[in-house]
């Protein structure tokens, strides 16, 4: 006999929220300025965001709870290994971060051509740190998180899209 409960998806909306910021797995339209907004903080000199748009339609799923965790570990590990620029003169010593906080976060589901999929900000001190660890989330989140993606290219026939790793 067959139930008719159907069984729950392990790609779900999640947020997990930090010391070092937020992480966030949405299948809701990302809003930069919002997101930005999230890190904001008047000891930070600048603000880098990445935003990953989609040129295609892509589809994403996740296994949400490991995932979530992934991304905050990848946030926790970048700000403690971004080290002070050269900005910082050698013979003053400060307590002050090298990055101050960031907000990552991804889309779930079905990505409309020009919509962002991704969307990291981090706030710094100083540039240098802020672009450097916006690049080293980015890259990690590619590799490590339990995120898969399913490309659709025009003309093809959409039985033919494959899932892959989110690289």
């Amino acid at each position: 006999m067959f139930s008719s409960t159907a069984i729950p998806s392990a790609s779900v909306d999640s947020r997990l929220e930090i010391p070092e910021g937020v992480c966030v797995l949405t299948y809701s339209h990302l809003n930069a300025e919002e997101i930005v907004d999230l890190v904001r903080d008047d000891a930070a000199g600048a603000i880098a965001t990445f935003i990953g748009k989609v040129v295609t339609r892509l589809e994403y799923q996740a296994y949400s709870k490991l995932a979530i965790k992934t991304m905050a570990s990848i946030v926790q590990a970048a700000s403690q290994s971004i080290s002070r620029s050269e900005h910082q003169p050698p013979n003053q010593i400060t307590t002050s971060p090298s990055f101050l906080r960031c907000a990552l976060f991804h889309r779930l589901g079905t990505v409309p051509v020009g919509e962002a999929s991704i969307v990291i900000a981090v706030s710094s001190p100083h540039r240098k740190e802020a672009f450097r660890a916006c690049e080293q989330i980015l890259e990690e989140v590619k590799e490590k998180a339990q995120i898969w993606k399913r490309e659709f290219y025009e003309g093809e026939d959409e039985s033919s899209a494959e899932w892959k790793a989110n690289q």
